[in-house]
C-alpha cells in the first residue's frame, strides 16, 4: 500500500533518508527516525545508486483522478465547519446528499451521495447522526416521573417476581 502523502512529500523523505545514509548514519537509525521499515531505506539506496536523485522521484498515485481539485476539496471541508443552515438548509445537519448538492451547484461535479461518507472518511471526517429529541419533550416531567413513579413501579415489579 502506498504511504500517505503527496508525491513531493514522499520524494523529500526519500532524499532525506539517502542524504543521512550518505552522511554515515546507520540505515536502521534513519529508518527509525523516518518511521519506515529498514528495507524501504535499502530499496531507496539501491534506486539512488542505479538512477541517481531522479530514482527517488515519487510517482503520482495510480487510478482515476479525483473529481475535485485540492482547492475544491479544501473548500468543501471548510463548508463542513459551518452549520448547514448557513447554506440555506432547514437544519444544521450535514448529510451526504446535502454535500453532493452543494458540490454540484458550485462546480457542476456530480457525486453519488452513497460515496460521500467514504470520501469524508478518507479525509478524517465521519458522518454524524444527530440525537433525535421530540419537540414535546419535557425534562421536568421526566425527572418527576423518575423520582416518583419509577421507584414505585420498579418496587412492584421486583415484589411480583419473588412471589
Amino acid at each position: 500500500m502506498r504511504t500517505p502523502g503527496s508525491p513531493a512529500e514522499l520524494e523529500h523523505r526519500r532524499r532525506l533518508a539517502v542524504e543521512r545514509v550518505l552522511d554515515g548514519i546507520a540505515l536502521e537509525e534513519v529508518a527509525d527516525f523516518l518511521g519506515v521499515e529498514a528495507r524501504s531505506v535499502r530499496r531507496w539506496m539501491q534506486s539512488f545508486r542505479r538512477n541517481g536523485w531522479a530514482g527517488l522521484a515519487a510517482e503520482r498515485p495510480s487510478g482515476r483522478p479525483g473529481k475535485l481539485s485540492r482547492t475544491q476539496e479544501k473548500i468543501v471541508l471548510r463548508w463542513l465547519a459551518d452549520p448547514a443552515t448557513d447554506f440555506g438548509f432547514a437544519t444544521e445537519l450535514w448529510s451526504a446528499a446535502r454535500i453532493a448538492e452543494l458540490i454540484e451547484d458550485e462546480w457542476g461535479v456530480a457525486f453519488n451521495a452513497r460515496y460521500l461518507p467514504r470520501w469524508l472518511k478518507a479525509r478524517g471526517l465521519s458522518c454524524q447522526k444527530p440525537e433525535r429529541v421530540p419537540r414535546e419533550r419535557n425534562e421536568e416531567a421526566i425527572a418527576a416521573w423518575i423520582a416518583g413513579d419509577w421507584p414505585r413501579l420498579k418496587k412492584k415489579r421486583s415484589e411480583s417476581a419473588h412471589a
